[in-house]
């Protein structure tokens, strides 16, 4: 087997309204409406779906649990302005800058939560 990529994660959430808000807003994530009626957003060339706690979409995950999920996204901008950004939106740094290790490097790192209670990670690579 020859795999490269991730496509796609899926996040149980509790209110999709609110959760398609945050992600596209706080950090500027294209909506997109897939098989005709769901709403994901575009992470790059991977997306996140969105399945609400009591609609999930078959098949599911053992326990689709909304506030389970740690990821990690990596930014262009400088750690400065992406704190000063998260401010903007009243978005509680939970943690840093503080150094990580990514999958290609070293990483200065930003945590948030999102609505669901998610572990965001917000990362810049070390040159």
């Amino acid at each position: 087997m020859n795999i490269r990529d991730i496509d796609h994660i899926v996040l149980t959430v509790t209110d999709l309204p609110r959760t398609l808000r945050f992600y596209h807003e706080v950090f500027d994530l294209p909506i997109i409406t897939i098989d005709g009626d769901r709403q994901a957003v575009l992470v790059g060339k991977q997306k996140i779906n969105f399945q609400v706690v009591d609609e999930p979409h078959e098949p599911v995950a053992g326990q689709p649990t909304p506030g389970s999920a740690d990821l990690c996204f990596i930014a262009k901008d400088p750690i400065e302005s992406i704190q000063h950004h998260l401010k903007s939106y009243f978005v509680n740094i939970v943690a840093g800058p503080v150094e990580r290790t990514g999958a290609h490097g070293k990483l200065t790192s930003l945590y948030v939560r999102d609505p669901d209670n998610n572990l965001i990670e917000i990362s810049n690579y070390q040159a």
